[in-house]
């Protein structure tokens, strides 16, 4: 079973989608606040397994908002579910960890899909937002604060590594990673973790970030 929290300012929203996961036998809903304040008092509380979290919030938003709750609660996978697609939310979002990004037009398997890939350590974008992220790194590749390994450790990695590399820099999530190189989820995150160790890069960001910068996504 896996625990949801709901955090959005619409009541009508909120109570809505509390109802429509709850048909899911696989998901229980533990509570449905109006801001971060309440969120982190509800994890706090109830120990949710996967936050969805709106980004217009009153208060604190909700880019904020995923960075408060994975500072204080490292294990809660945070999933933004918004109407919002602007380029700062998007990177805000990202770059504080976020484990999805789905728009409030997804449909339920969409959406019961991101709370499980999440649960597992995965990360499901909607396919504009993982367009507008990857234009986003990008453009941050191409600038001087750009990820930079040295020559003689990039080419440490094997074949399949790049592959991998490859497809963090597409966006994809763990386990469309394993499903596209036909490898299981767990190779494919301890892979990753090797990855990020090798290379010394300290997240799954800035491996994508490097992947765009190196011209690997588009090999």
């Amino acid at each position: 079973m896996i625990k949801a929290l709901i955090v959005d300012e619409q009541e009508l929203f909120r109570e809505s989608l509390k109802v429509v996961l709850g048909v899911n036998p696989e998901i229980e809903v533990t509570d449905a606040v109006c801001n971060v304040a309440e969120a982190l008092k509800s994890a706090g509380r109830n120990c949710p397994d996967v936050a969805l979290m709106d980004i217009q919030l009153s208060g604190t938003d909700g880019v904020e908002g995923t960075r408060l709750m994975k500072a204080r609660f490292p294990s809660v996978k945070v999933i933004v579910l918004t109407a919002f697609d602007d380029d700062d939310y998007i990177f805000g979002a990202l770059k504080h960890e976020a484990n999805g990004y789905l728009l409030k037009g997804s449909s339920l398997s969409e959406l019961s899909k991101a709370i499980q890939i999440a649960r597992n350590g995965g990360a499901m974008i909607h396919p504009d937002i993982a367009s507008k992220a990857i234009r986003l790194f990008s453009q941050m590749a191409k600038n001087s604060s750009g990820i930079r390994i040295a020559p003689e450790t990039a080419k440490q990695l094997r074949q399949n590594e790049w592959n991998i590399i490859r497809a963090v820099g597409r966006g994809l999530s763990n386990r469309e990673i394993s499903r596209e190189l036909c490898l299981s989820e767990g190779t494919v995150r301890n892979a990753i973790s090797a990855i990020l160790a090798k290379l010394n890069l300290r997240d799954r960001t800035q491996l994508a970030i490097w992947a765009v910068q190196t011209g690997a996504v588009n090999e």
